[in-house]
C-alpha cells in the first residue's frame, strides 16, 4: 500500500520549497501550501526523521522560500542528509529573530507558528504569514513524476511542463 500510495503521488506536480527555522536549520519541503486566506493560513508537512523536525517542532517562527526554476542545486542542498546547507555556498543571512533568509529566493513568507497537528510519521506546521516577499514574472520549481519541472510561460498562457536536469 505505501509503494502504490508513493507511485500515486508522484502525479501530483508540487512546488518544490525551502522550509528554515532559527538555529539556523532548513530542509526541502513539496508539501506546501494555502491553507485559509481569512485567516491568511499556509501549511506544509514535516517528516519527524527530518534533521530540522526537533527546531520546527518548536519554534515560534519559520519561513518558507519558494524556489525559482534554476535552483534545483539548491533544492538538493537542503534536501541531502548531513549537508551544510548554511555553509559558504548558499546566500543567505539572519533576520532580526534569528530567521534564516534565502537571499535568491523569488518568494519568501515570514510566519508566525500558529498550530502544529501530529498525523502518523509527520507533523503539519500551519503558519500566519507575517510577511511576504514576492519577485514577479518568476518560474517556479516543481517536483513531478520524480524529477524536478517547471512550468513554461507563453505570453498570457501557460504552457506544458518540461523537465530540468536530474
Amino acid at each position: 500500500m505505501i509503494d502504490e500510495l508513493r507511485n500515486a503521488l508522484r502525479h501530483h506536480p508540487a512546488a518544490v520549497t525551502i522550509v528554515t527555522a532559527p538555529g539556523p536549520v532548513g530542509l526541502t519541503v513539496s508539501s506546501f501550501g494555502s491553507v485559509s486566506m481569512h485567516p491568511p493560513l499556509v501549511g506544509l508537512w514535516i517528516g519527524k526523521s527530518s534533521s530540522a523536525y526537533p527546531a520546527l517542532s518548536v519554534t515560534d517562527h519559520f519561513a518558507v522560500h519558494l524556489l525559482h526554476a534554476d535552483q534545483t542545486d539548491l533544492a538538493d542542498l537542503f534536501a541531502r542528509t548531513n549537508a551544510d546547507r548554511f555553509g559558504s555556498g548558499t546566500l543567505w543571512e539572519s533576520d532580526v529573530d534569528g530567521l534564516p533568509r534565502l537571499l535568491e529566493a523569488p518568494v519568501r513568507l515570514r510566519c508566525r507558528t500558529a498550530r502544529r497537528i501530529e498525523a502518523g510519521d509527520h507533523i503539519a506546521l500551519i503558519g500566519e504569514p507575517e510577511d511576504i516577499e514576492h519577485q514577479a514574472n518568476t518560474q517556479p520549481l516543481l517536483r513531478f513524476q520524480g524529477r524536478y519541472t517547471s512550468v513554461a510561460q507563453y505570453g498570457r498562457g501557460w504552457g506544458a511542463a518540461r523537465p530540468i536536469r536530474h
